[in-house]
């Protein structure tokens, strides 16, 4: 088995809009870069939409040419992994106010033909994942398998689960909160006064002169630390010297973990842009979710089956709050459950703990359900449908099954588009006649290995999904489960 994903492209699409946001202000054009791994099966029911942190990008796994190191989760993400590229087709875009290839402070302003700088609306996590939803339109798929992130993509994930409840399976959200914390808030408000206070940011007009390099740098810095634990800095750094024998009575660098924040700082200026930073830490400021103070009625709509992992060392986000969402979750019936990194390496764990991470994921998404995979709602036909009308509907709506229900919506059989040319054939006029009954059915919480066994034991394509009721709330296919797990025989 290949266990890379080697050369991989970033794509751009442009939207004319506009996209309303949360501020109450419009956006027009929306530019979103995004890369994609793996493979869209037939019915479009395997992706995953992976959400990125502050300062990720679009480019989550694989290499670009002449990379030397991969995407940024390129730990999780690929044949075998957590997320398994040889099942599932993994979507990753640059957030809206990014500075990455989507639109963002440093994209030119259509009505002055300069860029944006802070006249680029503030935006939200909200107005982050309705310009996602803009881009999962636009590839076809009617519903994800799941959406992920950590720490500002475990906000997205979360959000998408609050504002598009029923085009989402499974959620996974690593290392996040519901709700930005003040302590949060503030550690953000420092770095972006670090950025402002530089004289070079010149109030966001800085495009084409000199950026203000030293406050993002120092932004960086603040943010790095709060990224890391105390353990993994003694663990990394000590209280060694960097380049000399003694500390020199002077403001000279005189440790390593100086320097390797210096370091750091110098970096990151290379590749982010100080305005984005300060749009992108203010939507995550602006991060509530919940109702009248109460998070449990924030997430009381959300239908996902929802994976939520925690930090053991993290102290930026700790492991409380990602608790108290699960918490949340549950008090409303959703199923929902916690698991924790162990790790020493603080807040930054979800990137480093390949091991722990992917052992996560896999134990998420290796017992998938009828209901992650079913299409739903589906669309059904009464006892007294005719066959001509049975034979149209399934031309418009592109399908090759119709469950055949009661008029109380129970299930009574189901009728083929070879059950209908089969009609045709031998002009049949009753339904009846080219309805099975009674059909082999699946429930919501059935292993999608035991589907796929009732469907090569009885030699059928597909089976609906009905409720305690005996009414058809989906319809599992042999295509929405391509891939997604071996043959049972």
């Amino acid at each position: 088995m290949n266990h890379g994903l080697g050369t991989v492209e970033t794509r751009y699409v442009e939207f004319p809009g506009p996209l309303e946001l949360e501020g109450d202000e419009k956006l027009a054009p929306v530019r979103i870069a995004y890369e994609t791994y793996g493979r869209l099966n037939s019915e479009k029911s395997n992706a995953i939409l992976i959400c990125h942190a502050l300062s990720g990008d679009a480019h989550a796994a694989g290499y670009h040419p002449g990379d030397t190191r991969p995407g940024w989760w390129d730990m999780a993400i690929g044949p075998g992994k957590g997320f398994d590229t040889d099942k599932y087709f993994v979507i990753c875009s640059n957030v809206l106010g990014g500075c990455q290839g989507s639109t963002g402070p440093s994209s030119l302003d259509p009505a002055t033909g300069r860029p944006y700088g802070t006249d680029f609306p503030v935006i939200t996590i909200g107005d982050m994942v309705n310009a996602q939803k803009l881009l999962v339109d636009h590839l076809e798929i009617r519903q994800l398998l799941a959406v992920a992130g950590g720490s500002m993509g475990g906000m997205q994930a979360l959000q998408w689960a609050v504002s598009y409840p029923d085009m989402m399976r499974r959620a996974v959200i690593i290392a996040s909160t519901g709700c930005s914390t003040p302590q949060q808030i503030a550690f953000n408000a420092v770095g972006r006064r670090a950025i402002t206070s530089d004289p070079d940011w010149n109030g966001g007009d800085y495009y084409g002169s000199k950026p203000p390099s030293g406050g993002l740098s120092l932004a960086r810095m603040v943010g790095h630390i709060t990224y890391l634990s105390d353990d993994s800095m003694l663990n990394k750094f000590g209280r060694r010297l960097q380049g000399k024998e003694r500390v020199g009575f002077d403001f000279s660098t005189d440790f390593q973990v100086e320097s390797y924040l210096f370091h750091n700082g110098d970096k990151f200026i290379e590749r982010f842009d100080p305005n984005s930073y300060l749009y992108l830490t203010k939507a995550m400021d602006y991060f509530d979710l919940t109702a009248d103070g109460s998070l449990i009625g924030g997430l009381s709509g959300v239908k996902a089956k929802v994976l939520v992992a925690g930090i053991s060392s993290d102290w930026l986000y700790p492991a409380y709050q990602s608790q108290e969402i699960v918490s949340a979750l549950s008090a409303s019936n959703i199923a929902a459950r916690y698991s924790e990194i162990r790790s020493s390496y603080g807040h930054d764990a979800f990137l480093i703990e390949d091991g722990q991470l992917n052992y996560l994921l896999k134990s998420f998404f290796d017992h998938l359900t009828s209901g992650d995979v079913m299409m739903s709602p589906v669309r059904t036909i009464t006892e007294g449908t005719t066959i001509e009308t049975a034979a149209e509907l399934m031309i418009h709506l592109g399908v090759n099954h119709l469950p055949v229900v009661s008029g109380e919506g129970r299930m009574i059989g189901i009728v083929t588009s070879w059950d209908v040319a089969k009609a045709v054939a031998r002009r049949y006029t009753d339904l009846r006649q080219i309805t099975t009954s009674p059909v082999i059915t699946t429930i919501a919480e059935e292993t999608i290995e035991e589907v796929l066994r009732k469907m090569e034991d009885n030699d059928i394509s597909a089976l609906p999904v009905v409720d305690a009721g005996d009414r058809v709330v989906g319809l599992v296919s042999h295509e929405s489960m391509s891939g997604l797990v071996g043959r049972c025989r």
